[in-house]
């Protein structure tokens, strides 16, 4: 009887009212536990079913709506609960992306930048002929200089959706960027082709690194794989360490991902702007006549886990074209050779890796160039692209320590007069590798005759005008480089780093044009050391500090008359709000 009671009421209740599985629950409680009320239990009494809901129903607190649930709730009031303000990028900031500026899911994140970087260094430098010094017989003079640099920028990103659990729905991105340069050297015809200009040089320059816009076109699985689409000027790095493509430069990417995320994809086009020779800023959209297209593919925890590999396709197409630099030098074509306009299809089939195999991390590169240059000016003809590159760097970590051990191999062209390319040259590479900012070889320009024998930031001997406004030649001496290096994490803020590396030519034949004699191969010792300081445990505030020097070798020695030790002297400064 108790039972049937119980029954006859919950199902009432079920088809009188619209209370949730849990007031349910309580009131089906209330009613079987109920003890003797004036000799009955309330199952037993006459009591209608409804009323006694209605009781309850006035003992349940109901739920508040909350219109706005990032501002509606408060923190609770202890000590890591500080107060946000406008001023602060620490804490709740609206300035930040921390609350939404519009409506429940519209963020605002604003961002300015200020980066310096001041040089003391010495490389091989023409002379130049000039009436100032008219009975001078040195080929080479003195290569000190002095150069400093500030880039300041304000980026504002405007984006929508939850991106805690999802993609951005959208997302609009301009980042603008001011430069001021200045620097000094000792011989003439350094900072400026036109002699008249002396020996120092103050240039400044505006452009925009970012201006697109992301949309996210849909998902392909319950795991929130999805496609986007990105359309503007953009930064890409088309592999792990930016040794064949990486810049801010104006495209259109589709990309995403799969199988919960273990796989990600890019297909880019870039048709790139020319860049402003003295910042590397680009240009207010001036037309730079090559398109690069780009595709590849990750796969995460490939054969083991903590280890992704990547397959790649770069395409590159540089068009003919003339253009002199801002400081009166042609770099396209390149003043070497039989120069004319020409023609450059080129494509890099890649495979690279990144991640680690128990203990040790690996990071490795391989790239095969295939294509046709319509005519190279120190083969003077048509020659058909053959070249390769590879990388390879360990590293094991032991505690604050790191030890590493890298190679890198860029092919040599051995016959340059003949009908084939086989010296290795990039599409824009920003390499971070073999020591970077602390290698002499990666971080300064060296050049020879009118042309580079390396770029700043660039580690292939490309014999090429500039890395940012001339055209990629393959025909060059290549390069065998060995590296050791050690890292320390010395404290929280301070970092060590040691780098030495072995340079070697790997053929030097393409140097017959320039000289009447034999150049041996091997390039120099290159040695730096690097200190890297933040204050107050963040990337807002970073000190950068570096020693770096190139003892030459016979083959160096053989190109610049015996220079003796080449060296640089930085430092430099970022700061981020």
């Amino acid at each position: 009887m108790l039972l049937s009671s119980a029954m006859f009421t919950l199902t009432k209740a079920i088809q009188h009212s619209h209370y949730s599985c849990l007031k349910l629950l309580l009131l089906s409680f209330i009613l079987l536990s109920s003890g003797p009320v004036s000799g009955t239990s309330l199952l037993e009494s006459n009591t209608n079913p409804a009323d006694s809901i209605q009781a309850v129903k006035k003992d349940v607190v109901h739920f508040v709506p909350v219109t706005d649930r990032w501002r509606a709730i408060k923190s609770p009031p202890y000590q890591l609960n500080v107060q946000g303000h406008i001023y602060d990028p620490y804490n709740q900031n609206l300035l930040k992306g921390d609350y939404p500026i519009i409506g429940q899911n519209v963020f605002l994140v604003l961002t300015a930048g200020a980066n310096n970087l001041a040089e003391v260094s010495r490389a091989p430098t023409m002379t130049a002929i000039s009436t100032r010094n008219p009975q001078n017989p040195q080929f080479f003079g003195n290569g000190d200089s002095f150069s400093f640099s500030e880039n300041i920028a304000l980026s504002l990103e405007l984006y929508e959706g939850n991106t805690a659990y999802r993609p951005r729905d959208f997302e609009f991105k301009v980042t603008a960027a001011v430069n001021m340069n200045y620097v000094t050297a000792s011989e003439i015809s350094v900072v400026n082709l036109d002699e008249r200009q002396g020996t120092s040089r103050y240039d400044d320059n505006f452009g925009f690194q970012e201006l697109f816009l992301e949309k996210h076109l849909f998902n392909i699985s319950d795991y929130y794989d999805f496609v986007s689409l990105k359309g503007g000027i953009q930064k890409f790095n088309s592999d792990f360490r930016g040794f064949i493509f990486e810049d801010f430069n104006l495209g259109a990417r589709l990309f995403g991902n799969a199988a919960s995320n273990r796989y990600q994809y890019n297909l880019a086009y870039f048709y790139m702007l020319e860049k402003d020779t003295n910042s590397g800023l680009n240009t207010l959209f001036g037309n730079r006549d090559q398109e690069v297209l780009i595709a590849n593919l990750y796969k995460q925890d490939f054969l083991t886990l903590g280890y992704t590999t990547q397959l790649s396709l770069h395409y590159n197409h540089d068009k003919p074209s003339s253009y002199v630099d801002n400081n009166g030098i042609p770099v396209r074509p390149a003043i070497i050779g039989a120069s004319q306009p020409h023609d450059i299809k080129a494509f890099y089939l890649g495979w690279a890796g990144d991640g680690h195999i128990g203990r040790l991390n690996i990071t490795h590169a391989f790239y095969q160039v295939l294509g046709a240059d319509s005519f190279n000016s120190l083969a003077g003809r048509r020659i058909n692209i053959n070249a390769q590159m590879a990388a390879l760097e360990l590293t094991f970590d032991k505690d604050w320590q790191r030890f590493r051990l890298s190679g890198f191999f860029s092919s040599g062209d051995s016959n340059p007069f003949d009908a084939s390319g086989r010296g290795f040259d990039t599409i824009l590479d920003l390499p971070f590798f073999a020591g970077g900012p602390f290698s002499y070889w990666n971080s300064q320009a060296i050049r020879i005759f009118g042309v580079g024998l390396t770029s700043r930031q660039s580690l292939v001997p490309n014999l090429r005008s500039s890395k940012i406004e001339g055209q990629a030649n393959f025909v060059n001496p290549g390069l065998l480089l060995a590296n050791a290096g050690y890292e320390a994490q010395l404290t929280p803020k301070m970092k060590l780093v040691v780098n030495a590396n072995f340079l070697r030519f790997a053929s030097t034949m393409p140097f017959t044009f320039f000289a009447n004699q034999r150049i041996r191969k091997n390039i120099g010792l290159d040695y730096g050391l690097g200190i890297l300081y933040r204050p107050f445990l963040n990337n807002n505030v970073r000190f950068k500090f570096g020693v770096t020097a190139l003892t030459p070798l016979a083959g160096f020695n053989d190109l610049f008359d015996s220079p003796g030790t080449q060296f640089s002297v930085l430092t430099s400064m970022n700061f981020t709000f």
